[in-house]
């Protein structure tokens, strides 16, 4: 059984959290906001009551819960094998994050960067331990994807990726490896998709219920961009776009507008309860008055 620290208690430390519960490991959730964490543990529970529903393995939800500890202080990660790192996609507070967690944490622990956009070597740059540090793109809803995007950086060893290749099979993951580069493979292709997809709403082309219609009837995707938009997140999308545009100083990663607004506003989807679209306290889209 391995101790796995989970840094940030949004909606991918959530998954995160309870796919290594769910899977036999011990978890120390961390997060600033003990309302945060009292609404992460709420929502795990739930989520694993309703797993066999959506499609799910069966949960053992008593001792899920059990394996799941949460503090306010990095100090609760002393003991931690791995830490999987969730925070928003800002520089800056990962930078501080990075440097606090070498403080506390063992030399032997591995940081496993949970991020859409960033690169690697980047992050492992701020650390004392660059050869223990690794991104894995994990997806969402993670207990229910089988797969994840596994990027090493530029001095990451391969002790590490092969200790990460095993920690990602025990909990049900297919790690497919890619090079380091700002989004790597699918958030290079995908938020240029749900970007382009905002602009068509913001300029009026349709709006997002016939814009995801389109790539579902017409391509077969179960989900459309504005869809998959409000499933991750309106603002994670836009701070990741973000990052494409600053890393590759290229147009055509230009954030649309409407991604600005509606975070600002705080539609920043399912999280938020409206974001493209309007959602009940079970995730589910309310029918358009």
């Amino acid at each position: 059984m391995t101790v796995v620290g989970v840094v940030g208690a949004g909606v991918m430390g959530v998954g995160v959290a309870q796919n290594f519960a769910q899977t036999g490991h011990q978890v120390v959730l961390v997060d600033l906001d003990k309302a945060t964490l009292e609404q992460a543990l709420t929502q795990i529970e739930r989520n694993g009551r309703l797993s066999r529903l959506v499609g799910g393995p069966a949960v053992d939800v008593d001792a899920m819960m059990a394996a799941i500890t949460v503090d306010v202080e990095l100090a609760a990660l002393g003991d931690a094998e791995v830490v999987v790192e969730n925070i928003t996609e800002n520089w800056d507070l990962k930078r501080q994050l990075y440097g606090s967690l070498d403080q506390v944490c063992s030399p032997e622990t591995i940081f496993i960067v949970n991020t859409s956009a960033l690169p690697i070597t980047k992050v492992a740059s701020v650390t004392r331990r660059p050869d223990r540090v690794i991104g894995v793109h994990f997806m969402n809803p993670v207990p229910m994807k089988s797969a994840v995007e596994l990027i090493p950086g530029h001095h990451t060893s391969p002790e590490t990726v092969r200790r990460t290749r095993d920690i990602l099979g025990a909990i049900g993951k297919k790690a497919i490896e890619v090079k380091d580069s700002a989004g790597f493979v699918s958030n290079r292709v995908l938020m240029l998709t749900v970007n382009e997809a905002a602009y068509l709403v913001h300029e009026g082309v349709a709006d997002a219920s016939t814009v995801d219609e389109v790539f579902r009837e017409c391509f077969g995707h179960p989900m459309g961009p504005l869809e998959t938009a409000d499933l991750i997140g309106v603002d994670t999308i836009l701070y990741s776009v973000e990052v494409l545009y600053d890393s590759y100083a290229d147009s055509k990663y230009r954030p649309c507008p409407l991604l600005k607004h509606m975070t600002d506003a705080g539609l920043h989807g399912r999280k938020a309860g409206k974001g493209f679209y309007t959602y009940d306290e079970y995730g589910r889209v309310l029918p358009t008055r």
